[in-house]
């Protein structure tokens, strides 16, 4: 026919090698625009045939976009953009996206969920919300750090709790983070370069983590510390200190208090049966006093015979 002619041209005009390579190529092009569709398949059931009609019958690829509108009810899908300063490869055979230094002032959207490494290093971000990156299911390493982070959400890794291996959290602005962010995770964490409050926060999140490697001397208090306590390595301060009130050094100090309380306790008895006492001797002294006979004065007579017989 006419029609199929002009659709798909004679075979016999082109040389196989050719027919064969236009094919290979058209096939390439195919591919990679069904990986930018898929996303739509769930809500395009026609966009779904279409494409099933493409693979059964390449000879239609010349038709690929009158199918598409039919698919799509009158509207061809663009593909989903990435952030601008971000790119998508793999490294060590694992899935990762990098948007260091891509001037970002928070979390991104657009970030692939079959994502094992995510580097939003060297940006802006002040804060990290709730539930930020529930939405990647494998992501294994988050790297945060040489942002401006001061807060961070008790929920923030919410949906990480069995993938999430590393965190980076270094050269921010954290003076201190919530327990609750880091509760149910088994990562290892870099907390250094912060200017940490250094306090019972602090200490609490510790027990839930592990410290990167070498990471452990750059967590120093900072200005929003005690003034004692400004410019001290933490780690080594909860040596002597425990900050919380349990542990090591908080069990010292509770016993130092109850011997005190106990020898305050002590001090106070004596103290009251020495009152009781002294008020008990009191009356019986006034009784004593009661009952003695009184005194007769002496005459003026018996004065003058006792100096005349001396």
């Amino acid at each position: 026919m006419p029609g199929n002619s002009i659709l798909l041209g004679p075979r016999s005009q082109l040389p196989a090698a050719a027919s064969k390579q236009d094919f290979r190529r058209r096939k390439r092009g195919l591919q990679s625009l069904l990986v930018h569709l898929l996303p739509s398949f769930s809500s395009s059931p026609g966009l779904c045939l279409s494409v099933t009609m493409l693979l059964l019958a390449p000879r239609l690829l010349p038709l690929l976009p009158l199918l598409l509108v039919i698919g799509t009810g009158g509207s061809v899908p663009s593909p989903q953009t990435l952030p601008q300063g971000c790119y998508r490869a793999e490294e060590a055979g694992e899935q990762t996206f990098r948007c260091s230094r891509a001037g970002l002032s928070a979390v991104p959207n657009g970030i692939p969920n079959d994502t094992r490494k995510l580097y939003l290093d060297a940006n802006q971000l002040a804060s990290v919300p709730d539930g930020a990156f529930q939405h990647l299911p494998a992501l294994e390493e988050l790297d945060l750090s040489h942002n401006a982070l001061v807060h961070l959400s008790g929920a923030a890794f919410q949906g990480l709790e069995a993938t999430l291996r590393h965190l980076d959290l270094s050269a921010n602005q954290l003076a201190s983070v919530p327990v609750a962010a880091f509760v149910g995770l088994q990562i290892q964490v870099n907390l250094s370069a912060n200017p940490w409050r250094c306090d019972c926060a602090l200490q609490e999140v510790l027990r839930h983590v592990r410290l990167a490697p070498g990471s452990g001397t750059g967590i120093v208090c900072g200005p929003e510390a005690r003034p004692d306590l400004v410019g001290h390595e933490f780690l080594l301060l909860i040596r002597e200190e425990e900050l919380c009130g349990t542990g090591r050094g908080g069990t010292r100090r509770s016993t130092d208090v109850a011997l005190f309380v106990t020898m305050g306790g002590w001090l106070t008895l004596v103290v009251a049966y020495l009152i009781r006492y002294v008020w008990q001797n009191r009356d019986e002294t006034r009784r004593v006093v009661k009952r003695a006979p009184p005194v007769r004065p002496v005459r003026s007579e018996d004065s003058s015979t006792l100096s005349t017989m001396l």
